[in-house]
């Protein structure tokens, strides 16, 4: 009885050794998902500020003016969903916009006017 003891225990300091670890294993890196977070100038050098689920679009003539204002939500990884209000012609456009890229955001309005937006850096 005594042999199967010790085989045992033997058993079980192997086992219980093999779990040892010299120290804390590194993480595996998280692949941050894409944002839309930031400045971001149309074809006719309008700058949308895009922050925490808003975006206010601005001319850069010097004015500042905002023109537009509204909210985005990320719909998926590289999806956009944008709902527009416009002051100067006081209506509001919905619109689907891809992350093509880091820098480069295409959209399609609900009407099917389709836009790029370049990311400033």
């Amino acid at each position: 009885m005594k042999k199967t003891t010790v085989v045992a225990l033997l058993a079980c300091a192997t086992t219980l050794s093999a779990c040892y670890s010299s120290g804390p294993r590194p993480l595996p890196a998280v692949s941050q998902a894409p944002t839309v977070e930031g400045n971001w100038m149309d074809q006719n050098g309008l700058v949308s500020t895009f922050s925490a689920g808003r975006l206010e679009t601005r001319t850069t003539d010097g004015s500042n003016k905002v023109m537009a204002t509204g909210t985005y939500m990320m719909e998926g990884a590289n999806l956009v969903q944008i709902t527009l209000y416009s002051n100067l012609k006081q209506t509001t456009t919905k619109a689907a916009c891809a992350l093509v890229t880091p820098t480069q955001l295409n959209c399609t309005s609900d009407t099917g006017a389709q836009f790029s937006l370049n990311r400033q850096v």
